[in-house]
């Protein structure tokens, strides 16, 4: 039986925090609210948790979650390298809806399923979120949603999808925006022939704001939030698209590229 708990209440806060670290402990699933819409969260690092995940959505391993971190730190721990326009963008939108996507390090031990190499990372903006990541350490995590149906935006339509596939759900009220982050690919920043920052999809952060970061580093070549890409997608970057009363779910196909195929956002 799942448990339930209001973190707008200070009362459940507590009591929640600690139960839905546990079960992440367990490898069990928790669904989180974020600056985007909810999501169902595993520990990153093990694999029978992210299959559970993936399991509970009705996935498979060719559209892998990413991974929400606290922080700068954590990035650096997860991905092979962190260039110096990748920690222009993380300085300038960070905490926030841009998901970044970016070689993961080679000799870290975790199965997120088919990343080809890559790894998405985001920094959400939300203190419930942030206060679990800094307990749990990097959580992989996807829109709290069933594939083919809208992402949810109340624990209500989570609970609703997902049930007692969840162990824990922590309330956080109806979701801040709904908006999709923008997935940016930098993985030709590192040791690529022609070092660019594709935007996979555009959502949050508009490609004006981008820019002014980046300059000519941008490739303009874009998808609009919720259009999918031409070529196969990074795994969890289409997950959450706009919420919209016919939207489709936020699970299709994750942002794959063509080319350097690489590994995309979530909630």
């Amino acid at each position: 039986m799942s448990s339930v708990f209001d973190c707008r209440d200070e009362a459940q806060l507590l009591p929640g925090m600690r139960q839905a670290r546990q079960a992440i402990g367990r490898g069990e699933l928790v669904v989180i609210p974020t600056d985007t819409v909810y999501g169902v969260a595993a520990d990153a690092f093990s694999a029978s948790a992210v299959q559970r995940l993936l399991d509970a959505k009705g996935r498979d391993r060719q559209s892998p979650p990413p991974v929400l971190v606290a922080g700068l730190t954590t990035l650096r721990a997860l991905v092979a390298e962190v260039p110096e326009p990748v920690e222009r963008l993380v300085e300038a939108f960070w905490p926030g809806g841009l998901t970044i996507v970016l070689p993961a390090q080679p000799s870290l031990s975790w199965d997120l399923g088919e990343t080809r190499g890559t790894v998405a990372v985001r920094m959400p903006d939300h203190r419930i979120a942030l206060e679990l990541l800094e307990e749990t350490g990097p959580l992989a995590v996807s829109s709290a949603n069933l594939t083919g149906r809208p992402a949810a935006v109340r624990i209500e339509d989570a609970r609703d999808m997902l049930g007692d596939s969840v162990g824990v759900y922590l309330d956080g009220g109806s979701s801040q925006t709904g908006v999709a982050s923008t997935i940016v690919d930098a993985t030709s920043l590192v040791g690529g022939a022609d070092p660019r920052v594709r935007v996979l999809r555009e959502g949050a952060i508009d490609l004006a704001r981008l820019r002014e970061v980046l300059g000519d580093l941008l490739d303009d070549g874009t998808v609009p939030a919720g259009a999918e890409p031409a070529g196969p997608e990074p795994a969890g970057a289409a997950e959450e698209a706009p919420v919209e009363a016919d939207a489709p779910d936020t699970d299709a196909p994750d942002p794959q590229d063509a080319g350097s195929r690489p590994h995309g956002g979530g909630a």
